[in-house]
Formats: structure tokens, C-alpha cells, sequence
């Protein structure tokens, strides 16, 4: 096993680039993730593991890797190299090197006739984006789309929020007029989470092919997603606000879809 204690190694120094730039993560096509779990989620969901980094004072293995760890290349890595890539204390002592996913439009294919998908327009919170990501795992959500995009999709704290759902989902990333043709090609129901021209959100029938759609918490969704909505939708507020946290209110949208469908698909 190579062994690497120096932090001016030009292997690692090009590690901590991949941890801090989007523009090298998507020059490279490589990006970082740390923990057993969200390691495991990444090989089985298909993502290739370039290379396995532990360190040894940290690391217990464990028996589910065993399959991964016999056939990437792993190295042995310093504590002290371990600690500066790592965003988190509780990660094992284990870091992967893996290959970006590119699924396009044109390659997705849904595994439900009659599917729900999610769509987060401009989500600039990497937090939020992986809350949403975790309520789109839970609910077994057909596809995710990610329209016009503020943060890429393998950024630390996406990973780190989403606990590795980014691996369990269907994620596709594209501007909102190809989701939106791409969503009309396929007669799948537009329903846009906002104030404007709105209906209360129970009152809708999702038993039909359904994509809820959400923006931010600031500004809400561009005027594209409310216009080409088969209808707007909004969530009744009794306090004094008028908005709520966009991961809360997807996860609200996202069960009742699937409570008008009984849980069954």
C-alpha cells in the first residue's frame, strides 16, 4: 500500500483544489467523499472510485467495503493529511477519490410510467439542496432535476448534508427551459410551489404524472416555472411570515403526492 505523510505531496495539494473549487471539480471531473456510508452508497450507485485514502490511526474497516477497498488502488494518508481534507470529525478516517456523473436529459430514463420527480430551481444553499435530496430519497422520487444551478451537485456540503443521497438519486442538471420541454415531451404535470396565481396545494390531483418544482426562499422560482405550470401551488402560512424553509415545504409537497398515491409507487 502507498504511503503519503507530506502535505506538499502534489497527489494530496491537488486533493485540497478538488475540496475548494467547483471549477476544478468540473475541470477534472473527480471529486471528494468522506465516510464509510456515503463511500458504500457511491460504488454501489454506480460512481467510480478512483482512489481509497485511510488513515490508519483512524480507520476501523469494515466489512462492507472489503469488496471496495480489493479493487481501488488505497493509499495510507498522515492524521495530519487527514485532517485538513476531512469537513468532518466523525468520518472514519476514510476519503474517496471518485469520477463525476454526467446523466443528461436525452440518457434519463424514468423507472415509473407514471412518475414523480422533483425540481430545485437555483437552490444557492448547498444545505438545502441536500435536505431536498435526502426528502427525494425517502420518498423514492423517480428523478431530481437541478435547473440553473447556483452550487454544482459534488460540492462538500451537498454531500455532507444529503448523508450520500446524491448517490441514491436519479440527478439530472440542465437549464429550466430544457427541463420544462423535457417535462411537457413526456406529459408529465407541472405543479410550481408559489404565492402568484396560486392554488392550496391539497387541493390538487398528483395521481398523475407529477413534477413539484420549488425555488428559493428568497426570491421563489423565475417567471418561466410559473407560466408554463399546469398549475401553482402554494402551502396555506398562519403566522406572521409569509415563506418557509424550501426543504420543509418540498418535503410537504413531496409527501402529499405520494399520500394521494398511497405509498404504492
Amino acid at each position: 500500500m502507498k504511503n503519503i505523510s507530506s502535505l506538499q505531496n502534489p497527489f494530496i495539494k491537488n486533493l485540497f483544489k478538488l475540496q475548494e473549487k467547483s471549477r476544478e471539480r468540473k475541470k477534472q471531473g473527480l471529486f471528494i467523499i468522506e465516510g464509510q456510508r456515503e463511500i458504500m452508497l457511491a460504488f454501489n450507485g454506480g460512481y467510480t472510485i478512483e482512489n481509497i485514502l485511510i488513515a490508519k490511526d483512524i480507520y476501523q474497516e469494515k466489512e462492507q467495503l472489503e469488496e471496495a477497498l480489493s479493487v481501488i488502488p488505497t493509499i495510507e494518508i498522515s492524521k495530519e493529511i487527514y485532517d485538513k481534507l476531512a469537513y468532518r470529525n466523525s468520518t472514519e478516517g476514510i476519503i474517496a477519490v471518485v469520477k463525476t456523473k454526467n446523466t443528461t436529459l436525452k440518457d434519463l430514463k424514468l423507472p415509473s410510467e407514471n412518475p414523480v420527480v422533483l425540481v430545485m430551481e437555483g437552490i444557492e444553499k448547498p444545505g438545502n439542496v441536500g435536505a431536498m435530496l435526502r426528502t427525494a430519497d425517502a420518498a423514492n422520487v423517480d428523478a431530481v432535476f437541478l435547473a440553473d444551478p447556483k452550487s454544482d451537485l459534488y460540492n462538500p456540503n451537498i454531500i455532507r448534508s444529503s448523508v450520500g443521497c446524491v448517490f441514491t438519486n436519479t440527478i439530472i442538471t440542465d437549464s429550466s427551459e430544457n427541463i420544462i420541454n423535457y417535462l411537457k415531451e413526456q406529459k408529465i404535470n407541472i405543479y410550481s410551489a408559489t404565492l402568484q396565481n396560486s392554488n392550496v396545494y391539497h387541493a390538487e390531483d398528483y395521481t398523475k404524472p407529477t413534477a413539484i418544482v420549488v425555488g428559493t426562499e428568497a426570491t421563489g422560482l423565475t417567471q418561466i416555472w410559473r407560466e408554463q405550470a399546469t398549475q401553482n401551488i402554494n402551502i396555506p402560512m398562519q403566522g406572521e411570515i409569509d415563506s418557509m424553509n424550501v426543504s420543509v415545504a418540498c418535503a410537504i409537497l413531496i409527501f402529499e403526492t405520494k399520500r394521494q398515491r398511497n405509498f404504492l409507487n
